[in-house]
Protein backbone atom coordinates (compact mmCIF):
# COMPACT_ATOMS: atom_id res chain seq x y z
CA UNK A 1 0.00 0.00 0.00
CA UNK A 2 1.18 3.47 -0.82
CA UNK A 3 1.48 4.56 3.05
CA UNK A 4 3.82 2.53 4.10
CA UNK A 5 6.14 4.20 0.87
CA UNK A 6 6.05 7.23 3.36
CA UNK A 7 9.12 7.50 5.33
CA UNK A 8 9.09 7.93 9.34
CA UNK A 9 9.40 12.12 9.70
CA UNK A 10 8.81 13.75 12.55
CA UNK A 11 5.86 15.64 11.75
CA UNK A 12 4.05 11.96 10.80
CA UNK A 13 4.49 9.54 13.82
CA UNK A 14 4.65 8.96 17.36
CA UNK A 15 6.42 6.40 19.95
CA UNK A 16 5.25 4.10 22.38
CA UNK A 17 6.99 1.82 24.76
CA UNK A 18 5.67 -0.94 26.11
CA UNK A 19 6.49 -2.71 29.54
CA UNK A 20 10.23 -1.48 29.17
CA UNK A 21 10.59 -3.04 32.61
CA UNK A 22 13.06 -5.48 34.76
CA UNK A 23 10.98 -8.59 35.44
CA UNK A 24 9.65 -8.51 31.52
CA UNK A 25 13.52 -8.11 30.55
CA UNK A 26 14.92 -11.43 33.09
CA UNK A 27 12.85 -13.23 30.54
CA UNK A 28 14.29 -12.06 27.13
CA UNK A 29 16.38 -14.83 25.28
CA UNK A 30 16.01 -13.53 21.70
CA UNK A 31 18.40 -10.38 22.24
CA UNK A 32 21.50 -9.87 24.68
CA UNK A 33 19.61 -7.43 27.55
CA UNK A 34 21.74 -4.92 27.92
CA UNK A 35 22.17 -4.42 24.20
CA UNK A 36 18.35 -4.16 24.41
CA UNK A 37 18.41 -1.53 27.13
CA UNK A 38 21.24 0.24 25.09
CA UNK A 39 18.69 0.33 22.38
CA UNK A 40 15.76 1.46 23.98
CA UNK A 41 17.35 4.08 25.44
CA UNK A 42 18.82 5.06 21.88
CA UNK A 43 15.47 5.13 20.67
CA UNK A 44 13.80 7.17 23.69
CA UNK A 45 16.75 9.90 22.65
CA UNK A 46 16.38 10.02 19.41
CA UNK A 47 12.16 10.89 19.50
CA UNK A 48 13.38 12.92 22.53
CA UNK A 49 15.90 15.20 19.73
CA UNK A 50 13.00 15.38 17.27
CA UNK A 51 10.05 16.24 19.19
CA UNK A 52 8.45 12.91 18.42
CA UNK A 53 5.19 12.34 21.33
CA UNK A 54 6.15 9.36 23.35
CA UNK A 55 3.55 7.39 25.39
CA UNK A 56 5.61 4.78 28.12
CA UNK A 57 2.98 2.51 29.47
CA UNK A 58 3.49 -0.81 32.12
CA UNK A 59 2.06 -3.43 33.63
CA UNK A 60 1.64 -4.65 37.18
CA UNK A 61 4.65 -2.72 38.52
CA UNK A 62 4.64 -2.61 41.92
CA UNK A 63 2.78 -6.86 41.63
CA UNK A 64 5.41 -8.31 39.32
CA UNK A 65 7.10 -6.30 36.45
CA UNK A 66 9.28 -3.46 38.86
CA UNK A 67 9.66 0.10 37.52
CA UNK A 68 10.59 1.48 34.16
CA UNK A 69 14.28 1.38 33.11
CA UNK A 70 15.42 4.26 35.27
CA UNK A 71 17.60 5.28 32.04
CA UNK A 72 14.38 5.64 29.89
CA UNK A 73 12.53 7.54 32.37
CA UNK A 74 15.18 9.85 32.70
CA UNK A 75 14.99 10.77 29.11
CA UNK A 76 11.20 11.66 29.61
CA UNK A 77 11.15 12.49 33.29
CA UNK A 78 7.86 15.16 32.69
CA UNK A 79 5.41 11.88 30.94
CA UNK A 80 2.90 10.06 33.07
CA UNK A 81 3.04 6.83 33.08
CA UNK A 82 0.58 4.94 32.26
CA UNK A 83 -0.53 1.77 34.38
CA UNK A 84 -2.22 -0.82 33.19
CA UNK A 85 -3.26 -4.60 34.15
CA UNK A 86 -4.29 -5.91 30.58
CA UNK A 87 -1.26 -7.47 28.94
CA UNK A 88 -2.76 -5.59 26.32
CA UNK A 89 -2.39 -1.97 25.98
CA UNK A 90 -5.12 -1.46 23.55
CA UNK A 91 -7.15 -2.87 26.24
CA UNK A 92 -6.56 0.33 28.34
CA UNK A 93 -8.55 3.48 27.72
CA UNK A 94 -5.68 6.18 28.81
CA UNK A 95 -3.45 4.58 26.06
CA UNK A 96 -5.85 4.52 23.72
CA UNK A 97 -6.53 8.01 24.48
CA UNK A 98 -2.92 8.93 24.31
CA UNK A 99 -2.60 7.62 21.02
CA UNK A 100 -5.64 9.09 19.81
CA UNK A 101 -4.58 12.80 20.67
CA UNK A 102 -1.20 12.64 18.67
CA UNK A 103 -3.09 10.65 15.78
CA UNK A 104 -5.52 13.85 15.61
CA UNK A 105 -1.76 15.90 14.74
CA UNK A 106 -1.43 13.81 12.03
CA UNK A 107 0.44 11.42 13.55
CA UNK A 108 -1.05 8.10 12.65
CA UNK A 109 2.47 6.28 12.71
CA UNK A 110 3.22 4.52 15.59
CA UNK A 111 6.50 3.26 16.66
CA UNK A 112 6.27 0.62 18.76
CA UNK A 113 8.88 -1.12 20.99
CA UNK A 114 7.94 -3.13 24.00
CA UNK A 115 8.49 -6.42 26.17
CA UNK A 116 7.19 -9.25 25.58
CA UNK A 117 7.42 -9.20 21.57
CA UNK A 118 5.04 -12.15 21.55
CA UNK A 119 2.79 -11.23 24.14
CA UNK A 120 2.42 -7.23 24.73
CA UNK A 121 3.62 -6.24 21.39
CA UNK A 122 1.89 -8.11 19.64
CA UNK A 123 -1.90 -8.09 20.85
CA UNK A 124 -1.10 -4.24 21.18
CA UNK A 125 -0.07 -3.68 17.41
CA UNK A 126 -2.97 -6.30 16.31
CA UNK A 127 -5.56 -4.72 17.96
CA UNK A 128 -4.57 -1.00 17.59
CA UNK A 129 -4.52 -1.89 14.24
CA UNK A 130 -8.02 -3.49 14.02
CA UNK A 131 -9.31 -0.98 15.38
CA UNK A 132 -8.09 2.17 13.87
CA UNK A 133 -6.57 3.56 10.80
CA UNK A 134 -3.37 4.02 12.75
CA UNK A 135 -0.17 2.27 10.76
CA UNK A 136 2.25 0.04 13.11
CA UNK A 137 6.30 0.25 12.86
CA UNK A 138 7.73 -2.31 15.32
CA UNK A 139 11.47 -1.56 16.40
CA UNK A 140 12.66 -4.84 16.80
CA UNK A 141 15.60 -4.40 17.95
CA UNK A 142 14.27 -2.55 21.00
CA UNK A 143 11.85 -5.14 22.12
CA UNK A 144 12.66 -8.48 22.72
CA UNK A 145 11.10 -12.31 23.52
CA UNK A 146 11.55 -15.14 25.26
CA UNK A 147 12.96 -16.94 22.64
CA UNK A 148 14.70 -16.64 19.31
CA UNK A 149 11.79 -18.36 17.66
CA UNK A 150 9.09 -16.71 19.86
CA UNK A 151 10.63 -13.72 18.71
CA UNK A 152 10.80 -14.32 15.05
CA UNK A 153 7.26 -15.81 14.69
CA UNK A 154 5.55 -12.88 16.42
CA UNK A 155 7.35 -10.09 13.99
CA UNK A 156 6.04 -12.91 11.04
CA UNK A 157 2.80 -12.63 12.05
CA UNK A 158 2.70 -8.63 12.70
CA UNK A 159 4.49 -8.67 9.27
CA UNK A 160 1.65 -10.73 7.60
CA UNK A 161 -0.55 -8.41 9.51
CA UNK A 162 0.56 -5.07 7.95
CA UNK A 163 3.04 -3.67 10.32
CA UNK A 164 6.33 -2.58 9.47
CA UNK A 165 9.59 -4.24 10.72
CA UNK A 166 12.31 -1.28 11.69
CA UNK A 167 15.56 -0.85 13.87
CA UNK A 168 16.18 1.71 16.51
CA UNK A 169 19.18 2.95 14.85
CA UNK A 170 16.76 2.98 10.92
CA UNK A 171 14.40 5.04 12.77
CA UNK A 172 16.78 7.46 14.17
CA UNK A 173 18.45 8.26 10.40
CA UNK A 174 15.38 8.06 8.92
CA UNK A 175 13.98 11.46 11.33
CA UNK A 176 17.35 13.07 10.65
CA UNK A 177 17.54 12.45 6.72
CA UNK A 178 19.82 15.03 5.66
CA UNK A 179 22.79 15.96 6.98
CA UNK A 180 22.23 19.66 5.91
CA UNK A 181 19.66 19.05 9.15
CA UNK A 182 22.06 21.02 11.46
CA UNK A 183 19.50 22.07 14.29
CA UNK A 184 19.51 17.73 14.73
CA UNK A 185 22.75 16.81 13.46
CA UNK A 186 25.18 17.65 17.04
CA UNK A 187 22.34 15.76 19.49
CA UNK A 188 22.14 12.85 16.50
CA UNK A 189 25.96 12.06 16.31
CA UNK A 190 25.90 12.68 20.22
CA UNK A 191 23.32 9.47 20.16
CA UNK A 192 25.24 7.29 17.48
CA UNK A 193 28.22 7.83 19.60
CA UNK A 194 26.96 6.75 22.89
CA UNK A 195 24.41 4.10 21.45
CA UNK A 196 24.93 2.73 18.13
CA UNK A 197 28.23 0.41 18.72
CA UNK A 198 31.07 0.28 16.21
CA UNK A 199 29.46 3.08 14.25
CA UNK A 200 29.97 5.45 17.14
CA UNK A 201 33.23 4.59 17.72
CA UNK A 202 33.57 5.67 13.92
CA UNK A 203 32.67 8.87 14.53
CA UNK A 204 34.60 9.44 17.55
CA UNK A 205 37.92 7.90 15.21
CA UNK A 206 36.70 10.54 12.50
CA UNK A 207 36.02 13.41 14.63
CA UNK A 208 39.35 13.25 16.81
CA UNK A 209 42.06 11.83 13.86
CA UNK A 210 40.20 12.86 10.58
CA UNK A 211 38.32 16.29 11.65
CA UNK A 212 41.38 16.72 14.71
CA UNK A 213 38.41 17.59 17.04
CA UNK A 214 38.87 17.47 21.02
CA UNK A 215 38.08 14.25 22.73
CA UNK A 216 34.60 14.53 23.79
CA UNK A 217 35.97 13.69 27.44
CA UNK A 218 38.59 15.07 29.52
CA UNK A 219 41.34 13.00 30.85
CA UNK A 220 44.42 12.98 32.96
CA UNK A 221 47.72 13.19 30.55
CA UNK A 222 49.63 10.31 28.27
CA UNK A 223 52.36 8.66 30.08
CA UNK A 224 55.05 7.42 27.48
CA UNK A 225 55.95 5.15 25.73
CA UNK A 226 58.58 4.41 28.39
CA UNK A 227 59.82 0.61 27.29
CA UNK A 228 61.13 -1.34 30.69
CA UNK A 229 64.86 -2.27 30.92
Amino acid sequence: MSKYLEVLTPKNCQVIFIDQQPQMAFGVESIDRQTLKNNVVGLAKAAKVFGIPTTITTVESDAFSGNTYPELLAVFPENQILERSSMNSWDDQNVRDALAKHAREGRKKVVAAGLWTEVCVNTFALSCLHDTDYEMYIVADASGATSVDAQKFAMDRMIQAGMVPMTWQQVLLEWQRDWARRETYDAVMSIVREHSGAYGMGVDYAYTHVHKAQERVKHGPRIGPNPAK
